[in-house]
């Protein structure tokens, strides 16, 4: 009996790649705040997985390949936090990705990375260009039908906000000027980040407390009675 047959190598599936996560601020921003307000929008639901930036393996064995999509939402799996996603242990391929424009990466989004995500079954690819410099327009979108990427048109109001619907998120991804946000079509609502919601929150406080010093001046205190007397 031969003992000197030895085991397999596990394979490593590294969780950095080396690359920065953005090469200026305009992409920096958008992709964090994009995240952030889609993890805040499906925070209630434990079968949702909002993330970006992180390193998606697609073929087992096989650790070069790879991608990492800016962000991506993934229906059908858990929402914990994990240092890489392996696509053969969860099963579900990210329904929605979006990559921020470039100097460096606008060219990958558009060739290897638009066919991969075509290959790979990702329904919905969108992509945004903050300065409009690389793509010719700040917003555009495909759509996967019939196993193909379908480009989707692009809507502009009046006031020249650009928008596309999201079927898979159920959301508008808009555009004004340099500004992306998410709005829920349903409400009509912006939807805010953490950050953003906590500013709210506290202006809302302020005109409260701004609300009922006048009402205290003007001896109008709600519930009192002649004289400011309860």
């Amino acid at each position: 009996m031969n003992r000197n047959v030895s085991s397999p190598v596990p394979v490593e599936y590294p969780s950095s790649d080396g690359r920065p996560m953005a090469e200026n601020d305009w992409q920096l921003h958008a992709m964090i705040d994009a995240i952030n307000v889609l993890d805040r929008y499906f925070e209630e639901r434990d079968d949702v997985y909002v993330s970006g930036d992180l390193l998606i393996y697609y073929e087992e064995g096989n650790p070069g390949a790879r991608v990492a999509p800016d962000v991506f939402v993934v229906f059908g799996v858990p929402g914990h936090k994990r240092p890489t996603y392996l696509l053969w242990k969860e099963g579900r391929v990210p329904a929605f990705v979006l990559e921020v424009a470039s100097r460096g990466t606008w060219r990958e989004d558009e060739g290897r990375k638009a066919k991969l995500y075509e290959r790979l079954g990702v329904r919905e690819y969108w992509q945004y260009d903050p300065t409009g410099e690389y793509l010719g327009l700040h917003l555009k979108g495909r759509r996967l039908v019939g196993g193909r990427y379908e480009p989707q048109p692009v809507v502009e109001s009046l006031d020249g906000t650009l928008f596309l619907r999201s079927e898979t998120l159920g959301l508008d991804l808009r555009v004004k000027g340099e500004e992306m946000y998410f709005l829920d079509p349903a409400t009509g609502e912006r939807l805010l980040d953490y950050r953003q919601q906590d500013a709210a929150r506290r202006a809302a406080e302020a005109r409260v407390a701004e609300l009922e010093a006048m009402l205290r001046e003007q001896g109008r205190v709600p519930g009192a009675g002649p004289g400011g007397h309860s």
